[in-house]
């Protein structure tokens, strides 16, 4: 049996659970929720521009995402 997104037999985070986030380049485009993310109890996905100025903030949680070049 192949595992689903969201099933709770993956290593999927809470979302909106954190209000800041760093990401990388190999995580754009960047939506919140990410990818990885559990979205039954979250709000709908919204991409946020964070490669014009390195930080984006999401309308409707607030998270803040700052983009980063560390592994």
């Amino acid at each position: 049996m192949t595992a689903r997104a969201g099933t709770i037999d993956q290593n999927l985070i809470p979302a909106n659970a954190q209000h800041r986030y760093q990401v990388r380049h190999k995580d754009l485009p960047l939506s919140c929720p990410m990818p990885g993310m559990y979205l039954w109890n979250s709000h709908p996905k919204v991409y946020l521009p964070v490669e014009e100025t390195g930080d984006a903030k999401c309308p409707y949680c607030g998270a803040r995402f700052f983009l980063t070049d560390e592994e």
